[in-house]
């Protein structure tokens, strides 16, 4: 037996209930659409839907099922005769219900149930596309930077030992080769002006010699 409903049963018992589902769903598959209260109209649907979905398997079984529920006989034929085929290719939804506003009177919300038309197809399942997932990367691409960071280390290393106090000696016997250098080129260039001072000094023996008249 189902769990009983929690809550208001609709002002009655539980058999008045199922009698009040069993009418609803009647004069629902027989007239396409009823107004009714919101409640009620909302305690409908699935009852009317799983009938409908009974309906759709056609086989006997199905049938008797469905008429535990809807008793009038006319009605069973019509539901899985016209309604059933109509729905073949949804898989729930059957049903939709319409506010209308409140009722004159006691105020009680108000609402239209009916079947969906025909002319509403069932949509389409849509599946989602899943991520393009990145691309594992090759184990070269990998070991590039390892082999990168080995050199810069190399690097670095080779810079601590030039800035060592030992790599200065160095340093100074290239600055005392290049003093020595710069002195001899002074020496060579000293006997030049020498000989350009003694050349200017000799007479020319082109002028005249001046005579005493």
């Amino acid at each position: 037996m189902p769990t009983p409903t929690k809550g208001r049963r609709l002002g009655g018992s539980p058999a008045h209930q199922r009698h009040m589902m069993a009418n609803l769903a009647t004069a629902l598959f027989e007239h396409g659409k009823i107004t009714t209260t919101e409640a009620r109209a909302r305690r409908l649907r699935p009852v009317a839907e799983r009938l409908i979905t009974f309906a759709k398997r056609g086989d006997l079984h199905a049938r008797r099922h469905v008429l535990t529920t809807v008793t009038d006989r006319e009605v069973v034929h019509a539901l899985f005769s016209e309604i059933a085929p109509t729905f073949a290719s949804r898989e729930g939804g059957y049903t939709r219900i319409t506010k209308i506003g409140p009722r004159k009177g006691d105020n009680a919300a108000m609402a239209v149930i009916e079947l969906v038309p025909e002319e509403a197809e069932g949509r389409p399942r849509r599946r989602r596309a899943r991520r393009a997932q990145p691309a594992a990367r090759p184990r070269q691409a990998q070991a590039q930077p390892a082999e990168a960071q080995e050199s810069t280390q190399a690097a670095e290393a080779a810079d601590q030992e030039s800035e060592r106090p030992g790599s200065g000696e160095t340093g100074d016997q290239a600055g005392s080769a290049e003093a020595q250098a710069e002195g001899a080129g002074a020496q060579d260039a000293e006997p030049d002006d020498e000989a350009e001072s003694g050349e200017d000094d000799e007479p020319d023996d082109d002028e005249p010699e001046e005579t005493g008249q």
